[in-house]
């Protein structure tokens, strides 16, 4: 039996590739794909070569593709397939494997290809309120779970979300559950600050507008950010910041936005983009703390009360009461993987998510 895979195989090319499929073991089943979502993030980072590739850096060398899923183990160099969002149903069973998984709709952190070959214990049946193409936001809901967690947001807070991009909007739908005094994310693409508005944040700004360097005024103006009696390093700043942009100069922007001992997650994988921190500034004094927040692990703090099983629950009835599939911009066969990445790489402003459609 052949599938289609595709695959990274420098920088700005991607190959669809057939492939024969391994005999299916006796503890193993054969999934045929329904949809698989693309990260606009990291996979990005994978499409314009910028993970980090100089095998002379220690790290560089080191760094896997995921250290927790197992089928993405693996250094970043090319040809890579990847990805991590795929649905799928169960086709074939092998021996030691109850027939009870036949037809059942299932997720897996798989690369993008039209059937796999795996065990049952690294999928995960979806539930039955939920569509393929609603599950295949999992991953990204899990992550935006992992970020509020912990950011840990407070009663009454000021919270900022830089960056609307699918992880930024899920993140910014689950804050806004919570009784925040104001919530205002930005980013530098229209449709997407109009998505955040739609879920009924304070304001989404443009970052790439003069005005914005000057937030504090407009808020201040606009009255979305209230307070009376504030020192010279609070007012009309946030408590909470999450740098979701993908952007490493947004961490600059994230400093001068964060209120005295405010907090900042940094929730984006920069790969080997590089750009100057202002830390000889206001932040020497400020006291912000400085968060690095990445979905494979449970933060130690919960650890003892979380694990990844309890989280997943969490962010199947979050997908349950958000329903994100409204944010799917384009729907594309597998077999036009290339015109795909190069939409997002040439045309970012035109999509929120892009989805491989099986069935075409």
């Amino acid at each position: 039996m052949k599938r289609k895979t595709v695959y990274f195989t420098a920088p700005h090319q991607v190959e669809l590739r057939e492939e024969s499929l391994p005999a299916l073991g006796a503890d193993e089943v054969l999934v045929e794909t329904i949809c698989s979502a693309i990260s606009a993030g990291t996979e990005m980072l994978i499409y314009q070569g910028r993970f980090p590739r100089d095998t002379s850096s220690a790290l560089s060398a080191s760094l896997e593709t995921d250290s927790v899923i197992s089928t993405l183990r693996g250094g970043f160099e090319y040809p890579l397939a990847y990805g991590y969002a795929c649905v799928g149903v169960v086709r074939e069973t092998g021996a030691q494997v109850s027939r009870s998984w036949i037809d059942k709709k299932v997720f897996a952190f798989q690369p993008h290809t039209s059937h796999f070959i795996t065990t049952p214990e690294l999928l995960i049946p979806l539930p039955q309120s939920l569509s393929p193409e609603t599950a295949c936001f999992l991953p990204n809901m899990e992550t935006s779970v992992n970020l509020v967690q912990d950011g840990a947001p407070i009663l009454g807070e000021r919270v900022a979300v830089l960056g609307q991009g699918i992880v930024g909007l899920l993140t910014a739908c689950l804050l806004k559950e919570f009784p925040l005094e104001s919530l205002v994310t930005s980013d530098c693409y229209e449709r997407r600050r109009k998505a955040s508005r739609d879920i009924g944040v304070n304001e989404s700004f443009d970052p790439d507008n003069k005005n914005f360097s000057s937030t504090k005024s407009e808020i201040k103006d606009t009255r979305l950010m209230k307070q009376k009696e504030s020192t010279a390093y609070t007012q009309n700043k946030f408590d909470l910041t999450f740098e979701l942009t993908g952007s490493p100069s947004a961490l600059d922007e994230a400093l001068e936005l964060t209120a005295y001992s405010g907090r900042i997650v940094i929730g984006s994988w920069y790969g080997n983009k590089r750009a100057p921190i202002d830390l000889g500034g206001v932040f020497h004094r400020s006291r912000i703390k400085l968060i690095s927040s990445q979905v494979s692990t449970i933060a130690p703090e919960l650890s003892g009360r979380w694990d990844k099983a309890r989280r997943f629950e969490v962010a199947w009835k979050a997908l349950e009461r958000i329903k994100p599939e409204k944010w799917i911009t384009h729907r594309l066969s597998v077999d036009d993987a290339g015109e795909a990445y190069e939409l997002l790489d040439k045309n970012p402003q035109d999509t929120i998510q892009v989805l491989f459609d099986y069935s075409r």
